[in-house]
């Protein structure tokens, strides 16, 4: 079944806005971007559904735009104080779900505070990223969600070859479930336990953040 094309809205076009207003214009959904820089705006004006040049912190525009008839809204101004005005204009002009840029841990409280509905730290989660894929040769990429809960890509190590799923106790071991492997350029979602592991495969494991971590000391 298609999916539901969205109106989304993305408040600060730097690299993060830019890169997540693209993105969802890419998936087929109705993206208006804002920004008072107005060669930033030039320059994306072919790119996006519709983009303005406007100051996130003039009140009026939320009303002139009608902001509040879009489903979602991305706040990606990167300064404090802007980020938590335009935070707090969005929730008041009745947008139903808020999506806003912290850079620190402050900063992410003030914005859950006044009603993001989600707070996202894109620096802190790349760092986390990289670090765990520096730190392990095996780790091909490591990814924190909410509720304690993170997803690991692994390169399968050699004493993991030829056996089954079931057979290397993954689940029992280290309470982790291989949700889908990476095969030749292809994607096997929730996999056969008795599945033979190939030389080459990705193991895409979800768990805690401590289980995972423990598998990733033993790889």
């Amino acid at each position: 079944m298609e999916k539901k094309k969205k109106q989304y809205v993305v408040l600060g076009m730097g690299r993060f806005g830019i890169s997540v207003a693209r993105t969802l214009y890419s998936l087929g959904h109705d993206v208006l971007g804002i920004d008072k820089d107005e060669e930033i705006v030039q320059g994306l004006s072919n790119e996006l559904t519709h983009i303005v040049a406007a100051d996130v912190l003039d009140e009026d525009i939320y009303k002139t735009l009608g902001l509040r008839n879009f489903d979602v809204a991305v706040v990606a101004v990167r300064d404090l104080e802007p980020s938590v005005m335009c935070t707090l204009m969005l929730k008041e002009c009745g947008i139903p779900f808020i999506i806003a840029k912290a850079s620190t841990s402050l900063h992410g409280r003030m914005l859950d505070k006044i009603g993001a509905d989600k707070v996202i730290y894109p620096e802190r989660d790349m760092g986390i990223r990289v670090g765990h894929n520096l730190a392990d040769s095996n780790i091909v990429d490591y990814i924190e969600l909410v509720d304690n809960l993170s997803i690991m890509e692994i390169g399968t190590p050699k004493t993991m070859v030829g056996k089954s799923l079931s057979e290397v106790e993954l689940r029992r071991l280290y309470n982790v479930t291989v949700v889908a492997l990476r095969r030749n350029g292809q994607i096997l979602v929730n996999p056969d336990p008795n599945d033979k592991i190939k030389e080459g495969d990705i193991m895409v494991i979800l768990g805690t953040r401590d289980s995972v971590k423990a598998l990733e000391s033993k790889i």
